[in-house]
């Protein structure tokens, strides 16, 4: 019996070294460090939110990205409320050595497209977060081509 770990990190290795943007959302755990799921992987972009055990978690996981050799991360904002909330996770990312690619500010139509069972993009394509998602898989499209 193949485990998701196993399944994810097959595919993964199946998936030509050319120029192709591959995204994968994997569950927030640890274990995607230690039973080689990440093995194939060029950038992981590592989700923070203005919360000290959200942050320390970034943290943590940033180190394991560095010490498995993985060569880029980067710190994706999330439910940023405000200006005091995007300093706390500048201020902390800046003091751990982690780099915010970008930030995504909170969104209460999201909450509201899960109640539907709705993606995002289908119930409010206007809406802050689907816009800050479309800036953040430009500038990924544009790091992956430099």
């Amino acid at each position: 019996m193949c485990s998701n770990h196993s399944t994810v990190r097959g595919i993964l290795k199946e998936v030509p070294d050319d120029d192709r943007l591959v995204i994968v959302d994997t569950g927030a755990s640890p274990e995607q460090f230690t039973r080689g799921t990440t093995d194939s992987i060029d950038v992981m972009l590592v989700v923070a939110e203005p919360y000290f055990k959200s942050l320390e978690t970034a943290r943590r996981y940033h180190g394991f990205a560095g010490q498995l050799g993985i060569p880029r991360t980067w710190v994706i904002s999330n439910k940023v409320r405000g200006a005091e909330d995007g300093k706390a996770i500048e201020e902390f990312c800046s003091l751990h050595g982690m780099e915010i690619l970008a930030s995504i500010p909170y969104d209460p139509s999201l909450a509201e497209a899960e109640r539907l069972g709705a993606a995002p993009l289908d119930h409010d394509p206007a809406s802050p977060l689907v816009g800050a998602a479309s800036r953040i898989a430009q500038r990924l499209l544009e790091e992956d081509a430099a």
